[in-house]
């Protein structure tokens, strides 16, 4: 289990949790574990054995089939997050910290540089690609990103992870200038 995998069966373990109202301790002792590794799991840093996750899975009163349906192994090649699907999770020993999680993926070395970009209103340039994944994390403004012949809309907030080689645009069509962090993933293989 990997990346967005991970991250969605940690999301549905603790969505199917709050929506029986069952509180972390008593998940943790219908399925025979501590506390502490079940609210590891649902923050996404611990991997479950698979006897560990079915224990769990079955302390929900879900049929393992139901838990997995619908859950890919595949990832998508663009992955667009919006600020309201963003995951708030918190770290063990650390108060006051408000964490949320844009985007987890899993990638073999690489070398990864951080960039701010500046767009200003009605900016042009060709399409490009890049030998490199892409995280864009919108700061301020909007921009209407064209990747593989596709339009993806963003706002301040939203986040746009894709593959650098496939043809890709940002495009400032408002009056005002957009900021984006980047992030290029670069393979080193």
């Amino acid at each position: 289990m990997e990346g967005a995998f991970l991250v969605e069966v940690s999301r549905r373990i603790k969505e199917r949790r709050t929506n029986q109202r069952l509180t972390v301790q008593e998940l943790a002792d219908r399925a025979g574990v501590s506390k502490g590794l079940i609210s590891q799991i649902e923050n996404g840093r611990s991997i479950p054995s698979l006897p560990v996750l079915f224990q769990i899975i079955q302390s929900l009163n879900i049929e393992v089939g139901e838990f997995f349906e619908d859950l890919k192994l595949s990832e998508p090649v663009v992955l667009v997050q919006k600020k309201d699907s963003f995951e708030a999770f918190e770290k063990e020993d650390a108060h006051g910290f408000q964490y949320q999680r844009i985007l987890t993926r899993s990638m073999a070395a690489s070398t990864v540089d951080v960039v701010l970009l500046e767009l200003a209103p009605h900016s042009q340039r060709e399409e490009v690609r890049t030998e490199a994944f892409e995280l864009k994390y919108i700061l301020r403004g909007q921009v209407d990103y064209l990747i593989n012949g596709q339009s993806y809309l963003l706002e301040a907030g939203d986040a746009l992870f894709f593959d650098g080689r496939l043809p890709h645009l940002p495009r400032n069509t408002g009056r005002q200038s957009c900021q984006m962090l980047i992030v290029y993933f670069f393979d080193q293989r």
